[in-house]
Formats: C-alpha cells, sequence, structure tokens
C-alpha cells in the first residue's frame, strides 16, 4: 500500500494558507496515483490558478514487484515553472523534468514542488507500508 498526504502551502504576509488530500492505493503491478490540476486525471487536486503545477505533473505507479516509482511528467512547456525534490530523512535530491525516481520499499518520505516564482509551494508526504 501506498500513501499519499499533500499539502498545498502558500505564504503571504498574513501567515502561510494550506489544504491538506489523503490518497491511497494497493501495492499491485499497474497501480497508479496522480497528482496534478486535471480532476478527472488526478487523485490529489492542486488548485486551478497554481499554473506552475501541470494538469498531470506527478505519477506514482506500482511495479511488478511491488515497487513503488514516482515521474515528473514533462508538461506542455520546454522549461518547467517548479522545481521538484525528494526528501527521505537526511537524503535529498532534486527529479529531473521528465525524470523518474524509485521510492524507498517499506520507507517514507516527501515529493516537494516548488514554484520558481511565488513562494508556494506542494509538499506530496508519502508512506510505503511493505
Amino acid at each position: 500500500m501506498l500513501e499519499l498526504t499533500m499539502a498545498t502551502v502558500a505564504a503571504a504576509e498574513e501567515g502561510a494558507t494550506a489544504g491538506m488530500q489523503m490518497a491511497d492505493a494497493p501495492s499491485e503491478p499497474g497501480a497508479v496515483l496522480r497528482v496534478g490540476r486535471d480532476r478527472a486525471l488526478c487523485r490529489l487536486v492542486t488548485p486551478d490558478d497554481w499554473l506552475f503545477v501541470s494538469r498531470v505533473h506527478l505519477e506514482f505507479q506500482c511495479g511488478p514487484e511491488g515497487t513503488w516509482q514516482v515521474t515528473w511528467l514533462r508538461g506542455s512547456q520546454a522549461d518547467p515553472s517548479s522545481e521538484v525534490r525528494l526528501v527521505v530523512g537526511e537524503y535529498a535530491q532534486a527529479l529531473a523534468y521528465g525524470g523518474t525516481v524509485t521510492l524507498p520499499r517499506g520507507g517514507n518520505g516527501e515529493i516537494v514542488v516548488r514554484d520558481r516564482t511565488a513562494p508556494r509551494s506542494v509538499n506530496v508526504g508519502f508512506y510505503h507500508e511493505f
């Protein structure tokens, strides 16, 4: 089972605002969870006007042996208006535009999508149950 918790965070002069959503899927080959602005395609949906997030931005997919990977899907623009990084404990790595990384089996962490032009982010926490 992969459990995702998404927080959308926007900093403002008055303080930060946040929204929270959750989704999960069994660790069965072919299972998919998506994050983005498109309500028809994504289980976790960001605000419509957050254009630094693609219609389908992140795709979590379960492979044949029950391992999960996340892909930063390429959008319609050649250069993205966000940055994506994977954080697991003390370890952090940038995820390349169009790149894929395998999530630690039986572990937890966070995928952070940060707007390059404003103090906003989408924080997707994950827990991969063994």
